[in-house]
């Protein structure tokens, strides 16, 4: 690398990884960072050329083998959390998806006490609202108690003046003095038209008159 950074008078950046992992990194006196910079500035510049050349035709399949590719993994990990095709991951993914089930779990259940918190809330607040507008009738309904019971001794009162009154006209003797006419006893004395002389003196003459008694009493 170096020998031809000498001969052809260019920059050179050389990174190596051996088989056991190990990094191996070669530059000029330019830098690796500013070597790398370059290069990425470069092939990003490439890569927007080559976009703008494809046909629009070609940035649609490309945009749908993304869209495929990111519907299979999401099915593929919606499977795993409904605990399906389990067999094929291993044992690193598996205490993933446990904790990230466990994580989710947490929420699920911290959001749901908070709900059946909110609603028991609510439900007293009906409960008081309700127990007080029971009490607020049962005020009302005392009262009216108190005050039919104060009005009973009056009805009562007038009912029984009114029933001794009716009493009063229908006895026998209110009927009776209602019934018969009122009498003229003792007749009207008048003197007759001639008068009679006889031997043992002078004897007026007297009529009762009958004409105001009734025939029961002649």
């Amino acid at each position: 690398a170096h020998e031809i950074s000498v001969l052809c008078d260019a920059e050179v950046a050389l990174i190596v990884f051996s088989t056991k992992g190990k990094l191996f990194e070669y530059s000029t006196d330019s830098g690796m960072d500013r070597i790398l910079e370059r290069y990425e500035r470069y092939s990003y510049a490439e890569r927007e050329l080559v976009a703008a050349d494809l046909d629009p035709q070609g940035n649609w399949s490309l945009e749908y083998t993304k869209l495929k590719a990111k519907i299979e993994i999401l099915q593929k990990n919606q499977r795993h959390f409904m605990g399906e095709d389990l067999e094929s991951m291993s044992l690193k993914e598996l205490q993933n998806l446990e904790q990230q089930l466990d994580t989710a779990l947490k929420q699920i259940r911290s959001r749901k006490n908070q709900l059946m918190y909110e609603s028991i809330s609510v439900l007293q607040k009906k409960e008081r609202a309700l127990q007080e507008q029971n009490n607020q009738l049962g005020k009302k309904l005392k009262e009216k108690e108190k005050e039919a019971a104060q009005q009973a001794p009056w009805d009562n009162r007038n009912q029984s003046q009114n029933q001794n009154q009716n009493q009063g006209q229908d006895s026998p003797s209110f009927l009776l003095s209602q019934s018969l006419p009122s009498l003229n006893i003792g007749g009207n004395y008048h003197s007759g038209g001639s008068t009679g002389v006889d031997e043992e003196g002078t004897r007026p003459q007297t009529r009762t008159n009958n004409s105001m008694m009734p025939p029961w009493m002649l």
